[in-house]
């Protein structure tokens, strides 16, 4: 959630510093700050509530030609959105400065100790704890004439390797010292660090964005993991086992893609990339000739999958959403039973499962706190894990036995489209690989196959109903409740295109089957209450039609998602969106489409910010 950036070269900090935190604001924030050592080995702290431009201001009139730095952006967990719990910390009498994204669940026994030692807090964060903790550690290994100069980097490494057991929760730390003014120390469980390297010079953040453009080698950091980090060097120990080698590899992420072009928001661009990022997805994965998918990192033999009794996806928001979707096609298309479960309910329950599960994770940062926590708990109980995912390298893509990229690109905006549509096109995939393992014949999967390679254009047409949907948001935007139904395929949709509104919009929405609207949400119904009905052609159809005369009968104005050519529901529904005709297994990728956009243009309509929504961030990293 928070944000982390660092670096140590010829240039000045600064510069990269504000640059880094600019691409790491749509992880959410609600305060900045930076800290330099200058030339006499001074730590100089910078901070500020608010926009990087607030922060950005305050240097310009304070700025120094340091070559090392760490900057943060702060979304406030332990203590108010204030310039004293803004990163990063001092320690003890200012010998470190700290950046921390994570949270310390053990953080109010410790600053108890502390305080009894007789260190003082000007924080309400947990963080603070841990600059005082490490400057314990650093106080009782130096002598009390020390020169930082006749000290190597030993000394931080294990305060570091005491410290760390001592912390119960997540952490990505970077620290500087002054006795140690040529070096970064970062450290990681739970929370990523990348590290980028570069010639001569030296780069962290909290994810590859930030580094785009300046290098595209890349280090990450894994748990339990120390780097030294200095202008011509890195070096990585674990906690536990030593100084180990490093992999060093080459990011496949371009500025460019974090640019917003054309575009006023990154939601909109991002929702109008989907057509490549879908095909991005399937690129290289459909053999026509053996009538199915290929996946080449799954890590586990087509004997072994064939032998899955029961698949369980676990997941967080719309990565929640996407895995029901998952529901229906492994059951309908792969005949596995499936169970969703919300990933923070998962990671603390002890349900019975069977021998020959396979746990399947979802998520788009690969860093999501919960999910990486169910997966590691059913890994513990010995049942099979992939990993569903868009960012290589990240926390949740080396934790799983194996998986599938999405190569969906960079998702800059909160609220998730882009990613969401091909974790859809994803678990398609997937369920047809598993089904044709199991009951699909060879004309069966051919046919699917040809139905996915269909879907990037039936996304296209579906975006030229932008203009239409931004007429339809005029008219509704000032409505304060929203209901979104559906059946079958499209009951996730519904509760995706509901959520989308609620988090960009701030307006009140509840997705449900449409035909559990009798059983109580019909009670909501009513002249100022738009109900959106997600109802492209299938075997259901008529009942939905059905749901939907109710809604209008009882003066519920009504818009409707609807097959193209369907000139039955434009008698009833207020307002028709057309989708192009798919078949029910690929509706839920083109069916949402229209959802996203009327969300979009609701928001903006209403002096919403698109991108950075209040009180969320992209990557939920803490419990």
């Amino acid at each position: 959630m928070c944000g982390i950036v660092g670096y140590v070269g010829p240039r000045i900090a600064q510069d990269f510093l504000l640059e880094g935190l600019r691409r790491l604001e749509y992880r959410g924030y609600d305060s900045a700050g930076t800290a330099t050592i200058d030339r006499q080995c001074n730590i100089s702290i910078t901070k500020s509530v608010g926009p990087i431009a607030n922060l950005s201001n305050k240097i310009s009139a304070e700025s120094n030609d340091s070559g090392i730095g760490i900057g943060h952006t702060r979304w406030a967990t332990h203590g108010a959105a204030t310039v004293k719990n803004a990163h990063p910390h001092l320690g003890g009498d200012g010998c470190l400065a700290i950046a921390h994204n994570g949270v310390i669940e053990n953080y109010a026994d410790l600053r108890q100790q502390l305080i009894e030692k007789g260190y003082r807090f000007v924080s309400e964060t947990d963080t603070e704890v841990i600059a005082h903790l490490i400057t314990e550690q650093v106080r009782n290994k130096i002598d009390s004439d020390f020169n930082g100069s006749a000290h190597t980097h030993d000394i931080a490494i294990e305060s570091l390797k005491e410290v760390m057991p001592m912390l119960r929760g997540t952490f990505g730390l970077v620290i500087i010292f002054k006795y140690w003014p040529d070096a970064i120390f970062a450290a990681r469980l739970g929370s990523p660090l990348v590290i980028g390297v570069g010639d001569n010079e030296h780069f962290i953040a909290s994810d590859a964005s930030p580094l785009a453009g300046f290098t595209d080698q890349i280090v990450y950091l894994a748990d339990h993991q120390i780097a030294v980090i200095t202008q011509g060097s890195l070096e990585v120990t674990h906690r536990d086992q030593g100084v180990i080698a490093h992999d060093v590899r080459t990011m496949e992420l371009d500025s460019n893609q974090s640019a917003l072009g054309d575009y006023e928001h990154y939601m909109l661009k991002e929702i109008f990339e989907q057509p490549e990022s879908i095909r991005n997805t399937f690129r290289g994965r459909l053999n026509t000739d053996d009538a199915t998918p290929i996946f080449g990192g799954l890590n586990l033999s087509p004997q072994d999958l064939r032998k899955t009794k029961r698949i369980v996806l676990t997941a967080c928001g719309t990565s929640w959403h996407s895995a029901l979707v998952g529901e229906y096609l492994f059951e309908e298309i792969a005949n596995i039973p499936v169970e969703v479960e919300y990933a923070s309910e998962l990671r603390y329950r002890n349900s019975p499962t069977e021998a020959d599960t396979v746990l399947m994770a979802i998520t788009q940062s690969g860093e999501t706190a919960d999910t990486l926590a169910a997966l590691k708990e059913m890994k513990r109980k010995g049942h099979a894990t992939l990993a569903i995912c868009n960012v290589v390298g990240s926390s949740i893509a080396q934790e799983a036995d194996g998986g599938v990229y999405l190569h969906a690109g960079p998702e800059i905006g909160v609220a998730s489209t882009k990613a969401y549509t091909s974790q859809c096109m994803a678990l398609a995939m997937l369920a047809l690989y598993m089904g044709r393992l199991r009951n699909v014949s060879y004309d069966a999967g051919r046919r699917m196959i040809q139905q996915i390679n269909a879907v990037p254009e039936a996304v296209e047409k579906a975006l030229q109903a932008n203009s239409q949907v931004a007429e339809i948001a005029q008219k509704y935007q000032a409505c304060n409740n929203f209901l979104y139904l559906g059946r079958h395929y499209n009951f996730p949709t519904a509760l995706e295109g509901a959520l989308k509104l609620k988090e960009i919009s701030y307006i009140h929405a509840e997705g449900y089957p449409s035909a559990e609207m009798k059983h109580g949400p019909i009670a909501l119904v009513d002249e100022n209450t738009p109900s959106v009905f997600v109802m492209p052609n299938g075997f259901i159809y008529e009942k939905v039609m059905s749901n939907l005369e109710e809604i209008k009968a009882r003066g519920g104005p009504v818009i409707a998602i609807a097959a193209e050519g369907d000139t039955r529901v434009a008698e009833i529904a207020d307002d028709v969106i057309y989708i192009p005709e798919m078949p029910e297994f690929l509706q839920p990728i083109v069916s949402v489409i229209p959802l996203q956009l009327l969300s979009y243009h609701i928001a903006v309509l209403r002096g919403c910010d698109v991108d950075k929504p209040r009180n969320l961030a992209k990557s939920v990293t803490v419990e």
